[in-house]
């Protein structure tokens, strides 16, 4: 199986097809894999890699991926992970498309390295709204802090609930701020969700802020409308090739 390993850090990954490189960060808050992409709206693994090198990953602390708790900068060790796979394959410039938890590393990572990024596709942003604010926290990051400290008891349960705090103690999407996302000229397509965890409001607040985005409503039910947001997906990509 295919791991990135630097020192205690276990990256697993995936890659299929060829071509242009896009990178695919999965759903699932904090315990975001590879196989979530199988209970999602579509599979863009199986989808995209018709004309895409697809890439995506276990991300770290889930599933088949380990490593630290990095309490300091919880987020940016997410983006440093995503870019030292892509270095690691050899790749310097790519798409993105993240889904739920994937939108908001999808934002960190256009923030640490916007010059390596396209364009990126952002399904269903999870985000900080009146009706979830006392729930979202948990519901993103509870189960996977009592199983991962269930397995690594090494990890000290003070900085996994700092740790915790500092990945959702902020507002908006947690990673990056509304004047990022204002100064953020990288092309986005925001599809905004439609429940507790994925706000509507959060998904039409990027698109109205980002300089370069467009919007996506109405794209996964009913299921019908599946194939044209694929197809517009699609059509997005192509308007952004790499130069």
């Amino acid at each position: 199986m295919p791991h990135l390993r630097r020192g205690e850090l276990s990256i697993y990954y995936e890659t299929k097809g060829s071509g242009f490189p896009i990178l695919l960060l999965p759903p699932g808050g904090m315990n975001a894999t590879i196989d979530a992409w199988g209970q999602s709206a579509f599979n863009p693994m199986e989808i995209f890699s018709r004309e895409y090198w697809t890439i995506t990953l276990d991300q770290r602390n889930a599933g088949r991926s380990s490593g630290p708790i990095e309490v300091e900068d919880p987020w940016g060790s997410y983006a440093q992970d995503h870019l030292n796979l892509m270095n690691h394959l050899g790749v310097e410039r790519f798409y993105v498309l993240g889904c739920c938890i994937g939108c908001s590393y999808v934002l960190k990572l256009l923030e640490r390295a916007p010059e390596r990024v396209v364009a990126a596709v952002l399904e269903q942003p999870i985000g900080v709204s009146e009706e979830n604010r006392a729930v979202l926290p948990d519901n993103l990051s509870a189960r996977w802090a009592k199983e991962l400290a269930a397995k690594r008891p090494e990890i000290d349960a003070k900085s996994l609930e700092e740790f915790r705090g500092r990945m959702f103690g902020g507002d908006f999407v947690f990673s990056v701020s509304q004047d990022f996302v204002r100064s953020c000229t990288i092309p986005m397509l925001v599809m905004p969700g439609s429940n507790l965890d994925h706000p509507t409001v959060i998904g039409r607040e990027i698109a109205s802020l980002a300089p370069d985005a467009e919007k996506l409503e109405d794209w996964r039910y009913p299921t019908d409308v599946v194939p044209g947001t694929v197809a517009r997906i699609w059509s997005f990509l192509h308007a952004h090739p790499a130069a």
